[in-house]
C-alpha cells in the first residue's frame, strides 16, 4: 500500500483526503516512478470541483518528477532503466508516493536540475516555451504584455521573452509580486487597474504585438484594447473564469486582430516534440539562464491547504506537494 490523496466526491479543497491505495503495477510501455514532488495546477482545482469531468473517487495530478523503480514490458525500448530520473506533464494520479508514467510521455531530467525543480517545470515551462516559439514566435524588438507576471508561467514567460529580445510589460496585483516580476527581467511592471491605458502610454499609443493572457474573464476586454494593429491575443488560461462568447467583429474593429486559445496538449503531439521542448527548458535551467521559482511546498497530506492557497491567489511561482 502507498499514500495518496483521494477526493471521494466533487467539492471544495476539504474533499482532498489522505488515503492508502494499492501500489500501481506498470503496464506495457509504462514506468513506475517514486515521486519526489508533484506540481499543483489550476486544472486540478477545476477537476476537484467537478467543473471538468473526472471519475470519482479521484486522485488528482498530472505533473511530477521522480526516480524510475520498475518498467512495464517494452518500456526499456524507450531508453529508460531503473534508477533514471524523469519528469512529466502528462501523468495521472500524481498526488501519491508512486505513479505510473507512459514511457513516451516521460521527460529525462538532466544533470544540474534537482528533482524538486524538475517537478516545477514540465507544465509551466513547456507552456511558456510553446507560447513564445509556436503560438506567437516572438522576434527581437517586439513588445509583449504578460498578465500575472509573478505566477509560475508568468515568471518563466518574462525570462523567455527577454532572452529572445522582446520588450516586456507585465501586470501584477501587489508590490511584492511586482518585485518578483522585475527581478525576472520585465521592462515595465504595472497594476491591473486601468492597465490598457498604462500599456498605451508605455507604447506611445501603439499597443503591444502580443498579449499573453492566462487570467481570462477579468482581463480579456482590456487585453484586446492593448493590442497594436494586427496584434495577437493569446488566451491560454482562465484563472478568473471563462471568457463569455465573443463577437468576432471586435477583432476587425480593433485593427484586424488575431485571437487564439491554445492548449499544451496540441503542442506535445509526439515524443520528439516533447523532447525538443523539455530539453530546451531543462537545458536553460541547467546552464543557469532560466530561473525557476518554487513559491510554496506542502507535504502531500496537506493537498487541501495547497489548493486553498492556489485558489486564493496567495502563491507566487510554482506550488509543489512533497510525499
Amino acid at each position: 500500500m502507498i499514500n495518496a490523496i483521494v477526493a471521494a466526491t466533487p467539492g471544495g479543497p476539504e474533499v482532498l483526503a489522505p488515503a492508502e491505495i494499492e501500489m500501481p503495477e506498470p503496464r506495457p510501455g509504462q514506468l513506475l516512478v517514486r515521486v519526489a514532488a508533484t506540481g499543483v495546477n489550476f486544472i486540478e482545482t477545476y477537476q476537484r470541483q467537478g467543473l471538468y469531468k473526472v471519475q470519482f473517487p479521484f486522485t488528482p495530478g498530472a505533473e511530477a518528477a521522480g526516480v524510475v523503480t520498475a518498467l512495464g514490458p517494452g518500456a526499456e525500448e524507450a531508453g529508460y532503466a531503473v534508477g533514471d530520473r524523469v519528469a512529466t506533464a502528462e501523468g495521472r494520479a500524481t498526488y501519491a508516493q508512486y505513479t505510473l508514467i507512459d514511457a513516451d510521455k516521460a521527460l529525462p531530467v538532466p544533470e544540474g536540475v534537482d528533482l524538486l525543480t524538475a517537478a516545477a517545470l514540465p507544465l509551466q515551462g513547456m507552456t511558456a516555451h510553446y507560447l513564445v516559439t509556436s503560438t506567437f514566435h516572438i522576434e527581437p524588438g517586439q513588445s509583449a504584455l504578460v498578465h500575472a507576471g509573478a505566477g509560475g508561467v508568468g515568471l518563466l514567460l518574462i525570462q523567455m521573452l527577454k532572452a529572445r529580445g522582446a520588450r516586456v510589460i507585465t501586470t501584477v496585483s501587489t508590490d511584492a509580486k511586482a518585485e518578483l516580476a522585475a527581478a525576472a527581467g520585465a521592462d515595465h511592471v504595472i497594476q491591473y487597474h486601468d492597465f490598457p491605458a498604462q500599456v498605451r502610454d508605455l507604447t506611445s499609443g501603439a499597443g503591444v504585438d502580443v498579449v499573453y493572457d492566462g487570467v481570462g474573464r477579468d482581463t480579456f476586454d482590456g487585453s484586446l484594447e492593448c493590442l497594436r494593429l494586427r496584434g495577437m491575443l493569446v488566451l491560454f488560461g482562465a484563472a478568473s473564469g471563462p471568457v463569455p462568447p465573443v463577437d468576432v467583429q471586435r477583432l476587425n474593429a480593433g485593427g484586424s486582430l488575431f485571437l487564439t486559445r491554445p492548449t499544451i496538449a496540441h503542442h506535445l503531439l509526439n515524443a520528439a516534440e516533447r523532447r525538443w521542448r523539455s530539453s530546451e527548458v531543462f537545458g536553460a535551467v541547467a546552464d543557469g539562464t532560466l530561473n525557476v521559482r518554487i513559491g510554496a511546498q506542502f507535504p502531500l497530506w496537506e493537498a487541501a491547504a495547497a489548493h486553498t492557497a492556489l485558489e486564493g491567489r496567495a502563491t507566487t511561482g510554482k506550488v509543489l506537494l512533497v510525499p
